[in-house]
């Protein structure tokens, strides 16, 4: 029996590992509002995957943000609106609205240099799962909080000195921040951007290869020196990059399958990258029966799963989905 590290760096390496590892993303809504139908879950179904807190404590401040409407500021000074409990919200007030602000804006650098390493190491050598970090770098969903989306596509479609000097200042922290990751006891590195609408890329693939991927390859390349893995998620229709983000050096990469062509995806990219779930969260598992959810899991692992690792068994837990449905998912793939 492989414990939980086991069987996702076998997973990794398309060694046959003893089982599909499990991932489940919580929401928040669920972790405050249906904490008993999350623990029944997770006491049926172990998770292989875990992830240490920046410092005691620190998860459920972050959890208490969201439990109910208002708003709160972000460290880099982007104000944000709560609409609804345990619903993520949304950037209101970007700190840099007007570029008339840039001179004078500086990435907040303070909030790396106050993790609890020593904490964040110990919690990693104590468990057996496969310990990932928390989301660090996510340059465009950063770009987009510190400007606003609207402004964001404007700047990029002008090409203007103001964005490519945010752009520089932005990866220039997330460098320092998966430096840190790296070097400390994690298995695996996560970062993150949601580059897809339901149909296509948000901005062309020559833009994007051109501004955006080698920001990736660099992050790859600290993390691989380190000898750690490259976790990736992307939301929306991303096939159009998705061969890039594994030149760029991602080893899992978590995405939309069913906003793209599941089974194109497989004859392309099969023990070439694990595919980190998932199950479709629009339709399947919001409205979907747990026969609908099964045939899913089922479209899933014909075209991706060739019995030698190369898959992990994850989904996401919204507000909106029952508990019947996410356990559907995991008993499809036992």
């Amino acid at each position: 029996m492989m414990t939980s590290r086991e069987r996702v760096r076998s997973t990794l390496a398309f060694s046959q590992p003893d089982r599909a590892p499990r991932d489940l993303w919580v929401l928040p809504y669920v972790s405050l509002f249906r904490k008993a139908e999350l623990d029944a879950l997770l006491d049926r179904y172990p998770i292989d995957f875990g992830r240490p807190e920046l410092s005691p404590g620190s998860d459920d401040q972050d959890l208490q943000k969201l439990s109910r409407p208002g708003t709160y500021t972000d460290e880099w000074g982007s104000v944000w609106q709560v609409g609804e409990p345990g619903v993520i919200g949304e950037v209101k007030h970007p700190v840099l609205e007007n570029w008339d602000h840039l001179p004078h804006f500086r990435p907040p650098r303070e909030f790396l240099h106050s993790r609890d390493w020593e904490y964040i190491n110990r919690a990693c050598e104590a468990s057996e799962k496969f310990m990932t970090s928390g989301v660090c770098a996510r340059p465009f969903e950063r770009l987009q909080f510190l400007r606003g989306t609207e402004n964001l596509y404007i700047d990029l479609a002008y090409d203007t000195a103001e964005v490519r000097t945010l752009i520089a200042m932005v990866h220039e922290y997330y460098l320092e921040d998966v430096a840190q990751w790296a070097r400390s006891n994690v298995d695996a590195v996560a970062l993150m951007d949601d580059w897809g609408s339901n149909t296509a890329l948000l901005i062309s693939p020559d833009m994007w290869r051109a501004l955006f991927k080698p920001l990736y390859k660099a992050y790859c390349d600290i993390i691989h020196a380190a000898g750690k893995f490259v976790f990736f998620h992307s939301d929306g229709n991303i096939e159009a990059i998705y061969g890039d983000l594994i030149e760029a050096g991602v080893d899992a990469l978590n995405s939309q399958l069913f906003c793209m062509n599941i089974e194109e995806l497989g004859r392309k990219y099969r023990g070439r990258v694990t595919f980190w779930g998932e199950i479709d969260r629009q339709q399947i598992l919001p409205y979907g029966t747990t026969q609908d959810v099964r045939n899913a899991v089922l479209r899933v692992r014909t075209a991706l799963d060739n019995g030698k690792g190369g898959v992990i068994a994850q989904c996401e837990w919204g507000k909106d989905n029952s508990s019947e449905n996410v356990q559907a998912v995991f008993d499809a793939w036992r």
